[in-house]
């Protein structure tokens, strides 16, 4: 490494979002968190498929999972807003940690049927569901605005680099043992290391995000809202209205939600059962762990990008999930798992950019007050077709095949976009601060 790029390295890191303690036990967390996740990603379906259980099943577990996690995602808003996402996610990660214990010793007895996994997946899915709001919501809480788009790259990248990390892990150790005992292992230690993170994050945010906090409050007024123990911001004086008034009143969030919807009734399918079926049929284990991480470097790669942007353009995260959508519908047809990673390549590369500029965008301009609870309900709606999404997908694949089912997902994908887009206020979502007003 040339003398010039090391010294762009070590002022990067002083004067960004690795300069601060709390964002740095963060990223860390997540990162070990996510290499567990996506050992459990290759587990579960192996541990399922491999004793005599269908796409069926498989939907139907995964159904299990998600709908607790969709219901459960409001309630996160909530709590993430009243106790602080720290807090909430601490205890999560707990919970998880326990669960996915249980998981590991249903492994090691070759246990693989609905009575035994459904509830225990319908529990980690309802932890998931309190999770995710806080996970988004603790970033405004850790870093000031100027930091906060390359606070949110840096932090997907370390998730995705336990999205690149996590499958080859999982794939090789499934491989190898031939069972889904010590992937399972892998995500319940990698939980207490997320919740050991969390607990050296101190209740009160950095010095620096309160200054800045305080001093924005100060800017805008004796009416802003003030800093809650998390470090985000508490109620307004004023009552505000709730959050589904609140929806109600801006037809950008409407067709944000319902955009997200649509997006999603494909792509969940696609990725936690389609995917692995064609793995299951044609890679083995490995291969699957292969074309994960493949997706997972594109992710990286994708953040890394969206981390050196100085501008927030709607349109270029549009452009950035259709050209995804496309690419679903090409998996397939490629020649075989070469073709598919690359195609996963772009994949991640593309949905990582997007999603790193939609929530920049909606930490920016969303009401700090509410930012757990609206942004739950956007969750909600992306969350929410994952249960109808896993299970319409094992009916479909089991009808017409596993190859067709991808352009049908793809589709999707691309005619949500394009629909959204269609709308002013789908494509000037972001663009400015939406006001809470009071009732």
């Amino acid at each position: 490494m040339s003398t010039t790029t090391k010294r762009r390295v070590t002022a990067a890191y002083r004067s960004g979002p690795l300069a601060v303690r709390n964002f740095r036990l963060l990223a860390g967390g997540q990162f070990a968190s996510t290499i567990g996740d996506y050992c459990y990603a290759v587990a579960l379906p192996w541990l399922v498929l491999s004793n005599h259980g269908s796409t069926i099943l498989l939907g139907t577990l995964l159904a299990c999972y998600g709908i607790p996690r969709t219901v459960l995602i409001p309630v996160g808003g909530i709590l993430a807003d009243k106790l602080g996402p720290r807090t909430l996610m601490l205890i999560a990660d707990v919970l998880r940690c326990a669960l996915v214990g249980v998981l590991t010793f249903l492994a090691a007895r070759h246990t693989a049927s609905l009575i035994t996994l459904a509830p225990t997946a319908a529990v980690i899915g309802g932890c998931e569901g309190l999770f995710l709001p806080a996970s988004f919501t603790i970033m405004p809480s850790l870093l000031d605005d100027s930091q906060l788009t390359a606070g949110n790259a840096f932090n997907q990248t370390a998730i995705q680099a336990g999205t690149l990390i996590g499958p080859a892990i999982g794939g090789t150790l499934v491989a190898v043992t031939g069972a889904s005992t010590w992937a399972f292992a892998i995500d319940a230690a990698s939980f207490a290391v997320s919740a050991m993170s969390l607990a050296l994050i101190p209740r009160r945010a950095a010095a620096s995000s309160l200054a800045a906090s305080s001093a924005q409050a100060a800017a805008t007024g004796p009416d802003s809202p003030a800093t809650k123990p998390d470090g985000l911001a508490a109620e307004s004086p004023r009552k505000p209205q709730s959050v589904l008034t609140y929806v109600r009143h801006s037809r950008g969030l409407q067709l944000v939600m319902l955009v997200a919807i649509a997006m999603n009734l494909g792509s969940g399918g696609m990725a936690e059962v389609a995917l692995p079926a064609l793995a299951h049929a044609h890679w083995g284990a490995g291969g699957y762990g292969a074309v994960l991480a493949s997706m997972a470097v594109g992710a990286i790669l994708g953040t890394l990008y969206a981390a050196r942007m100085r501008e927030h353009n709607g349109y270029l995260a549009s452009g950035a999930f259709i050209v995804s959508g496309f690419v679903t519908i090409l998996v397939p047809y490629l020649g075989g798992e070469a073709g598919a990673a690359a195609a996963l390549l772009i994949m991640g590369g593309c949905q990582s950019l997007a999603g790193v500029i939609f929530f920049t965008m909606a930490q920016r301009t969303l009401p700090p007050a509410m930012l757990g609870r609206v942004l739950s309900m956007i969750m909600l709606c992306s969350y929410g077709a994952f249960p109808l999404s896993v299970a319409l997908a094992g009916v479909v694949i089991r009808h017409v095949g596993i190859t067709p089912f991808f352009p049908i997902a793809g589709t999707f994908l691309v005619l949500s976009i394009i629909g959204g887009n269609t709308q002013r206020a789908f494509r000037e979502f972001g663009s400015r601060p939406l006001e809470v007003l009071s009732e």
